[in-house]
């Protein structure tokens, strides 16, 4: 069997966002998943719209992702002469012909077609005028007039086309640059690409590649074209749906795997397995699980996904990340046992690291500010006794072990015959400042003994202060 190549063929116009980043992952784990490989194309010849900047950036995202290329990145714009090149053959063989109907000409001939009820087009003015080049001449392919162009797509199944309903489409603008579908066919032949794998608003390209494919005696890639990512409202995923760049929900504190993973489901199933490793995904993916429908971007879909891949991941994973993310909080949080114990106790109650990291910062502070529903159930009168006896109990504790701890909770509540739960959750406010966080006992082996019984003696003084107001 021939060795499956895709590729992923980006303009470099903005950001990667995610519908982008869907099209690079099902290539890529294509790729993968056949042993085949995987090339990264910069689709960069909208001069006035293509930046440095935009390339770094979608290099970033798929760095970020994990998405690796075999080759590349190849740049259109260094690959001019290859174009003039094939152009030059259609030329040669009599597929393509100059054309110098101007602007207003073309705007005429479609508004005539409109006017008699037929698809606004090019009416082949200069098609047997065999004219040779000018200034301000273009290329245009000699497109069939009769007979079909049949695309044979591997996701939605052949889509039949009237080879009389498209135009002779320009292949070469009259400055000598290539337009995208001459720029696309002759990148995918010289590079070999045998599988391409799109986005559905590409079909109305299609047959004009196949065509040029044919008329450049080449052998046609697979196409599969894939349904569009809608939003929750079933129309296309824009900005108001909470789409953005790949690298802004680095910034909301998602997981690439858990992106990843998401991507994949929207559009591709294996039963009703959510929850997907990206070792699985390489190892289960095809073309042919992919649906037919479009997939609608959840967001709550995600966060639920990125909690679970969370859980799945090991606290020195995080770690860098979370201590990234706290430092923009102006928290020096290092990498180490210290923080993977905090990592520990959050994994269960965290949705994304930004959350984890808010809830993070009790561990950190020197001086941290009560929720105010929480100090007043919690933080009054009746619960200094069961403080100041736990003080003294934890003053005498020595080593400070979870085993000592919950000894010394227990004296509390055989003294003043209470529930753990009279005593823990003062003692939970006065460490945290919020009513629910994780098991009172790690957070106190974690913080320490000199942070605890600074906190408690904190949490006494805010007592007393507010009865004596």
């Amino acid at each position: 069997m021939k060795k499956i190549i895709t590729r992923f063929p980006p303009s470099p116009t903005g950001y990667l966002h995610v519908g982008g980043a869907r099209t690079a992952l099902f290539n890529w784990l294509y790729a993968r998943h056949m042993n085949g490989r995987f090339v990264l194309r910069i689709e960069d010849t909208d001069i006035q719209r293509s930046t440095q900047e935009s390339v770094e950036a979608i290099f970033n995202a798929l760095e970020w992702l994990g998405i690796d290329w075999d080759e590349g990145p190849y740049y259109q714009t260094k690959r001019f002469p290859i174009y003039r090149d094939y152009i030059q053959r259609l030329l040669n063989s009599g597929h393509a012909y100059y054309c110098t109907c101007s602007r207003e000409d073309i705007e005429a001939m479609r508004a005539k077609a409109v006017s008699e009820g037929q698809n606004p087009k090019y009416d082949g003015t200069c098609r047997n005028r065999d004219l040779s080049q000018t200034e301000n001449a273009v290329v245009r392919f000699r497109t069939p007039q009769t007979g079909t162009t049949v695309i044979q797509d591997v996701i939605k199944g052949n889509i039949v086309i009237q080879n009389s309903e498209l135009d002779d489409f320009i292949i070469q603008r009259s400055d000598g640059t290539p337009t995208y579908n001459l720029a696309v066919v002759v990148d995918d032949i010289t590079m070999e690409i045998n599988t391409v794998i799109r986005g559905d608003d590409h079909v109305s390209n299609t047959p004009k590649q196949i065509l040029l494919f044919k008329a450049l005696e080449s052998t046609l890639p697979t196409f599969g074209h894939v349904p569009m990512v809608l939003g929750n409202d079933r129309t296309r995923l824009s900005k108001r749906h909470g789409a953005m760049s790949v690298m802004a929900y680095k910034d909301m504190g998602y997981l690439p795997e858990a992106l990843l993973n998401y991507l994949v489901r929207l559009g591709w199933s294996y039963g009703d397995q959510e929850f997907f490793t990206i070792p699985e995904l390489i190892e289960k993916f095809s073309l042919e699980h992919i649906g037919k429908s479009p997939g609608v971007f959840d967001m709550e879909k995600l966060n639920a996904l990125n909690a679970d891949h969370i859980m799945a991941s090991t606290a020195s994973k995080l770690s860098p990340e979370l201590v990234s993310i706290l430092k923009k909080k102006e928290i020096n949080a290092k990498k180490g046992p210290y923080i993977e114990k905090v990592i520990d106790t959050l994994k269960p109650r965290s949705k994304t690291l930004i959350e984890m990291a808010d809830k993070s910062m009790f561990y950190y502070l020197d001086n941290i500010s009560y929720d105010e529903k929480a100090a007043r159930k919690f933080l009054k009168p009746a619960a200094l006794e069961p403080l100041s006896i736990l003080q003294d109990q934890l003053t005498l504790l020595d080593p400070f072990t979870e085993k000592g701890l919950e000894e010394a909770f227990k004296h509390v509540m055989e003294t003043l015959g209470l529930k753990l739960g009279k005593i823990a959750q003062p003692v939970r406010v006065a460490l945290t400042g919020e009513s629910a966080s994780p098991g009172i006992f790690e957070i106190i082996e974690i913080l320490g003994k000199e942070k605890v019984m600074d906190r408690i003696r904190k949490a006494i003084e805010f007592i007393e202060t507010k009865r004596s107001e």
